[in-house]
């Protein structure tokens, strides 16, 4: 139902002042028409106005669009609301304003939907009317228009009271084209007229200005200035809707279109135009419009247009798949990697709820994932997914995704919907899984590793502190894999090492952690279990252990194990106290006879010792720091046969490097006392390149060089590439001659390394330096395995040497000895010789060398390699103080 605007206050004033204007007659000026017609191109629309208002109806005083219609109802006339107000009323919809809504002008013929009025305020505060813009379409007119209307208003306002100053018609009128001119300055546009009966045209400054030209410079004045400025790729358009128009088939003329600077760049324009006469008979006579420069706002398109083509191809390129949505949730649009992961097309999906096409689930529950659109929208901010999220694509195919949803503003901050970004990890987390597991895990058995078993055992023992649970720590070495890795290679091994690792994991409960903790050293935690039952279990994998052959190149080998056994238990503050206990349990079953078990006590005798052994390491360690290692040297000499010159002097210094611990308190302590316990905690490598480093510097500095030094290394150091590798790069930059230098390996050592001691020899004989195999015959195939090792040097065991002039076997042995020696070609040394009937034996029996108290007492290495070798009075001297010493012993 229409609403009526009620009458304003002062009506009959109002309408005394119409009636005073004069201007009560409908007659058609051409001011008024401009102004109407400028109105409706300048706000885009096909119907404008100037209407006044009185107490019954309003009549218009001039009309573009619409045509024969001169008055309407008052009741039914917006401008009768717009009167009452003091700027400009907007209508968006008209069918949505419960004023409007049931008005007939609405709801039939012209269609109104779209109004915007501004009320003519005469000078003395009446407001007779309005200028208004109409349209059949809901629109809002942008500020610029609305100030354009405004101004456009007041300039009807001054025409209508021109009028009644009639005297200063003339100079008003020309005031009021100088005010239009710059009302069309303003706005950036140019008015030009048709007369369509003659075709001359007339166009002002603004309109010549815009093409860069002046009025006069503006020719043909005819409507062929549009064939000879409009583009080419235009001019049809431009043509074809002024035909439109012309022919009533269109409400008014309206075309963009490139129009010929005079520079030669193209300048774009709107051209919005109305014929504003007609013949009797329905001709058009005259047409008026104007030309808006819109360059600026096209470059803006074009700019705009650029950037949504370069968002849409990266949309289209990148990597990671896009979504957006409206307000709603419902799919909007895809690129083709969205396309791809969920198996839905752009076409099919738009429209769809997101839980549609973006299907995704936990991925270890199965269970619905919120979805982040819903949660974007919802809470209007940036949200992600939860980890584990599965996409399931139409197709069935299941990804692993991450991604983020982020709501899209205007820039009022409207939501309009959401963007969703996400792009696949599947491989990412297996990667991901992949690095975890082999962090956690032995590579080469798949057994739970060192780090991960130290943070069990540090949660079990937390366990035990807060519920006093009891639990089981078995510690596992090997026995006799050495011999297989040795005799087969490193690779068998590896294979020895999977299958113990099988055979281990079947001896123990699932819910139980086995590892391998380093090398051949194995750890099982039995958790919830107690001592005996623990016991039980450490005794079956010994017994499997025991019925295990394995077999290589047909060849059979048995490999058995020791155990140590720790309950882990309250007791226990650190897993690190459990870890060393359980190292000497294992030791001590080792000690004991090897593939058995030995359960850790708190009173446990048989650990003291070990106990004893790990102190050392620490004083060990305090002494390398310290600098409290000393080099000492015992002189080997040449044995002279009758009738031979003496073989001191012949043959130069030779001596063995022996290593020394001066304690704090001054007291020197031989290395049978630390050796132990260096190579049991892998402290001798070390320990041997201090001796290497030391004996070099020492050498470099020697201003007479011995003809052999030799240097004693231990089986760490043989089984160490990376002490060879130490080795090769002291011997490639000794300033010295490298050839007087001589390694001793022990028999045990070398037989136990057997392939990186042939392997490092080999390299050694190969820069020139000798090789001495130490402690000859304490092996139990000596003979088999010289035949393999090659060695220059055969010092044979002291053992059989002490008692040789007493012992008949102890002769025979070293005559095999020898005589081996002869056959591969080296030379001999015989140890410990402390007599003068010994050092007659060996000389008889042919031996080479000589080393022993009888020769030599050691001394510092500097003192030793200061004196060169000893001559015959020396040693003589040397024999007989030693002689001297012993009678003095013996008679105490």
């Amino acid at each position: 139902m229409t609403v009526p605007a009620p009458l304003a206050p002062d009506e009959a004033q109002r309408l005394s002042r119409l009636r005073a204007l004069a201007i009560l007659d409908s007659a058609a000026e051409p001011i008024f028409d401009t102004l109407t017609a400028l109105a409706s191109q300048v706000c885009c629309t096909p119907i404008a106005l100037v209407s006044l208002v009185d107490g019954e109806r309003q009549w218009f005083k001039s009309n573009v669009g619409m045509p024969g219609v001169t008055q309407t109802p008052r009741d039914l006339a917006f401008c009768a609301h717009t009167i009452l107000g003091e700027v400009v009323m907007e209508v968006a919809d008209a069918a949505l304003d419960p004023r409007f809504t049931a008005n007939p002008l609405v709801t039939d013929d012209p269609g109104i939907r779209f109004y915007a009025g501004a009320p003519l305020t005469l000078s003395d505060g009446h407001r007779v009317g309005t200028l208004c813009v109409i349209d059949r379409r809901p629109r809002q007119l942008d500020p610029g228009q609305r100030a354009v209307l405004t101004r456009l208003a007041e300039a009807t306002v001054q025409a209508l009271e021109m009028r009644e100053r009639g005297v200063r018609a003339l100079d008003q009128l020309n005031a009021e084209r100088d005010y239009l001119a710059h009302v069309l300055e303003g706005a950036n546009a140019g008015a030009w007229e048709w007369d369509i009966t003659t075709g001359h045209v007339q166009v002002d400054e603004r309109w010549a200005a815009i093409t860069g030209r002046t009025v006069d410079e503006v020719r043909p004045r005819t409507v062929q200035i549009w064939c000879d400025l409009c583009h080419p790729d235009d001019l049809a358009e431009v043509i074809r809707r002024r035909t439109l128009h012309l022919q009533r088939q269109i409400d008014f003329f309206e075309c963009e279109a490139r129009m010929r600077h005079k520079d030669g760049r193209w300048v774009w324009v709107l051209d919005r135009a109305t014929v504003t006469h007609w013949s009797a008979d329905g001709r058009p006579l005259k047409m008026s419009g104007a030309h808006i420069d819109i360059s600026a706002r096209k470059a803006t398109e074009q700019a705009l247009h650029d950037s949504r083509e370069m968002l849409r191809v990266t949309l289209q390129s990148i990597a990671d798949a896009v979504i957006t949505t409206d307000a709603h949730g419902a799919v909007t649009w895809l690129n083709p990697v969205a396309e791809r992961m969920t198996g839905w097309t752009r076409h099919e999906a738009r429209g769809c709820a997101i839980e549609q096409v973006f299907h995704i689930v936990h991925g270890q529950t199965r269970e619905p994932a919120p979805n982040p659109v819903r949660t974007s929208l919802a809470e209007q901010r940036t949200t992600s997914l939860a980890e584990d999220t599965v996409l399931i694509g139409r197709d069935g195919i299941e990804r692993d995704i991450e991604d983020s949803a982020a709501p899209i503003r205007d820039a009022e901050g409207a939501l309009h919907g959401v963007v969703l970004v996400f792009h696949d990890v599947t491989e990412q987390r297996r990667l991901s899984q992949e690095m975890h597991h082999r962090a956690r895990h032995d590579a080469l058995t798949g057994l739970v590793n060192r780090g991960e078993f130290d943070q069990r055992l540090n949660r079990a023992l937390a366990r035990a502190q807060h519920d006093q649970s009891d639990n089981a720590l078995l510690y596992l070495d090997l026995d006799q894999f050495k011999l297989v890795n040795d005799a087969c290679g490193h690779a068998t091994g590896d294979l020895l090492l999977r299958q113990i690792g099988g055979l281990l994991r079947d001896a123990v409960r699932t819910r139980d952690t086995l590892a391998r903790l380093g090398g051949d050293e194995f750890g099982v935690l039995l958790e919830h279990c107690s001592t005996d039952q623990a016991r039980r279990v450490a005794q079956q994998i010994c017994d499997r252990m025991d019925e295990f052959r394995f077999v290589h190149d047909e060849r059979r080998f048995r490999v058995g194990v020791s155990i140590g056994l720790v309950p882990v238990d309250r007791r226990w503050s650190r897993s690190a106290m459990v870890m060393q206990a359980a190292d000497a349990a294992c030791y001590a079953a080792k000690e004991a006879g090897r593939n058995r078990v030995h359960t850790w006590y708190d009173s446990d005798e048989a650990l003291r010792e070990r106990h004893g052994q790990m102190q050392w390491t620490t004083r060990l360690e305090q002494a390398l720091d310290e600098h409290r290692f000393e080099l000492h040297a015992q002189r080997i000499e040449p044995i002279r046969r009758p009738g031979e010159k003496d073989a001191v002097a012949v043959a130069g210094l030779h001596c063995e490097v022996l290593l020394r611990l001066r304690e704090a308190d001054g007291t020197l302590v031989l290395p049978g006392a630390f050796l132990p316990a260096a190579e049991r905690f892998q402290m001798a490598s070390r320990l041997d390149r201090w001796v290497v480093r030391e004996v070099f510097d020492t050498l470099s500095r020697a201003a007479v060089m011995p003809q052999v030094i030799a240097i004693n290394l231990s089986g760490q150091s043989l089984g160490d590439r990376s002490f060879h590798q130490y080795i090769r790069e002291r011997v490639a930059q000794a300033p010295f001659d490298v050839t007087r230098l001589c390694f001793e390996v022990t028999e045990t050592t070398a037989i136990t390394h057997l392939g990186e001691a042939t392997v490092f020899m080999r390299e050694m004989r190969a820069l020139g330096i000798r090789i001495a195999l130490d402690d000859f015959g304490a092996g139990t195939s000596s003979f088999g395995y010289l035949k393999s090792l090659p060695v220059d040097v055969l010092k044979i065991d002291g053992q059989f040497i002490r008692d040789l002039t007493a012992d008949a076997l102890d002769l025979a042995a070293v005559r095999c000895f020898h005589e081996v020696a002869q056959v591969v070609g080296v030379q001999t040394v015989a140890e410990f010789v402390e007599s003068e009937a010994v050092l007659a034996r060996i000389g008889e029996i042919g031996i080479d060398f000589a080393q022993g108290y009888l020769i030599h007492r050691p001394e510092p290495l500097a003192r030793v390699l200061a004196s060169g070798p000893a001559d015959p009075a020396q040693r003589s001297s040397g024999r007989d103080a030693t002689r001297r010493s012993i009678s003095a012993f013996i008679r105490s």
